[in-house]
Parts: structure tokens; sequence; C-alpha cells
């Protein structure tokens, strides 16, 4: 059974939202993975139904981190879906072996993520199944990229340096959430790219505030950060980003991918921690 449409009206591929009263704070808010909009011709393309195409969400964590905007802080949010497109990963991690014709041997950039099938244009699901059924023509690739890699990735580079050049300093909170069984007992996973995208202060502050919460936080293992992290985080240019992983069992039925009550318990509580950092961060980064 092919997907189905999540909503009656198309909301476009990335969702921006600024602050009513205007940016206040040198900190963007990102969520690559939380799209659910499956309708267009991915819906011929694969043969699963929309049950497992959407255990591979970091499901509703657009709705985790809507009250952000309220804080004076910006969001973007991707509202296709992550197996249609990866943002979370480098133009170039395409696999040639996906396409019935030839890919440009200049446009290819190996990584281990691609030879596993979850590149920028996914070959499997979250559970390892196949997505198609038949080799895609590269054309498709390209229009996939074309629609909605660039698109989000223009969106957000936009906040990031909007944010720079105006607070001489950004902070991105680019934010998913992770499979219970992968979190290792973890509620909170940080990933700096053990402090390559982040400096240590702002990972410190933002660590020690979720401990303060309650949350068992860990930094880097097991995920330590992807490509938004490694591409936009230039900590020795002002531009510090860091990755947030959440347990999806704090808010999720993970098996049904449909919200708990936990939902609106943790995005009051990610409000709570982010109000509660702001200003602290502003401060550090001045003085940094």
């Amino acid at each position: 059974m092919a997907p189905t449409a999540n909503a009656d009206i198309d909301p476009g591929p990335v969702s921006v939202v600024r602050p009513a009263g205007g940016q206040a704070y040198p900190i963007v808010a990102s969520s690559p993975h939380s799209g659910r909009n499956y309708r267009g011709e991915f819906e011929n393309l694969t043969h699963h139904e929309l049950g497992v195409l959407r255990r591979s969400e970091d499901a509703y964590v657009d709705q985790l981190i809507e009250g952000i905007p309220e804080l004076g802080i910006p969001t973007v949010a991707a509202n296709f879906p992550r197996v249609f497109v990866d943002v979370n990963r480098a133009a170039g991690e395409l696999d040639p072996g996906m396409y019935s014709d030839r890919v440009r041997a200049e446009l290819i950039r190996d990584s281990r993520r691609t030879a596993s099938g979850l590149g920028v244009i996914p070959r499997i699901s979250a559970d390892g199944r196949p997505l198609y059924g038949r080799r895609l023509k590269f054309a498709e690739a390209e229009r996939r990229l074309k629609r909605c890699y660039w698109p989000y990735h223009d969106a957000l580079t936009a906040l990031v340096d909007e944010t720079r050049t105006r607070f001489g300093a950004a902070v991105l909170l680019d934010v998913h959430s992770m499979p219970h069984q992968s979190a290792r007992g973890a509620d909170i996973v940080l990933g700096d790219r053990f402090g390559q995208s982040c400096d240590p202060r702002v990972s410190d502050l933002i660590e020690a505030r979720f401990r303060e919460q309650g949350f068992v936080t860990v930094r880097n293992t097991p995920y330590a950060g992807g490509h938004t992290t490694a591409s936009y985080g230039r900590p020795e240019s002002g531009v510090h980003a860091i990755q947030i992983e959440v347990n999806r069992s704090l808010y999720l039925d993970e098996n049904r991918v449909q919200p708990t009550a936990g939902l609106d318990r943790l995005r009051g509580e990610l409000c709570q921690l982010i109000s509660a950092i702001r200003e602290p961060l502003t401060a550090s980064l001045q003085t940094s």
C-alpha cells in the first residue's frame, strides 16, 4: 500500500518560524528529520505502508520545538520525510548503485552512511528494508535535492548568517530524537563532535542545565553529530553547532509513531531549559 498524505494543504518543503517580536538571542533551533508530508511522486515509488516509513522520522520533534520562537529564537524544520531526502547528510553522499544511469564521479562523496544505504537519498528504511523495488533515474535524485535539500539548507544558512551578523555569534541547536534501544540509558545525548563544532563552554552550559532538570545526559556517545554540526559548526568564526538527541520513549509510542502525554511535558521542559540558558549563553558568547 502506498503512503498517504498527512495534511490537506501542502506546507512546502521548509517551515521557518521567526519570533513575533523579533529575534532577541543568538540562537537558532532546527529539526531536520521530523517531516511527515509523504504526498507526491514518492507515493508511487515505494511499496511500503506509511507506518513502516514513519519509523525513520524523528517524529514530532517539530512540535517539541514549536514554543521556542516565543522565547525570541527562530526555528526551521523540514516538512518532507527523511526517507525522501536526508538533509543531515552531505549533498554528495549518493549511492551510485541506486540509479539505472550513470552518476558523475565528481558528485559522489564516499561515506560509511552511503554504503549502509543511509545517504542523502536513502536506499533503506530505518529498519533496513529496501525502499524501492527498482533502481531510480539519477534525475530523480537531482530533483529531490533541488526541491528539498537546498531549500532547507538555504533557509538554515540564512538564519545562522543573520544571527551571527546581528549578534556577533550564533548557536545552532540541531534537535533530533533517538530510538530508545540506541540511547544506552540516556535521556539526552549532546553531540558537539568532541568539541570541534561547539565551544566547550556552550556545551557545558547546555549539558549542566539538562542535568539540573533531571535528564540523564551524556555527550558524543553514541551520537557525536552529523553533517549539520560538522558543516555549520565553526567555533573559531563564532558559529557553534550542537546536536541534541532526545530519547523517544520520553514522548512517543515508538511502535505506533504516536505522541504520548509526555510530548506536552517535554515541550515545556525544553522551553524551560532554553529560557534558562539564553541569557548566560549570550553573555558567554560576548566574552569569548
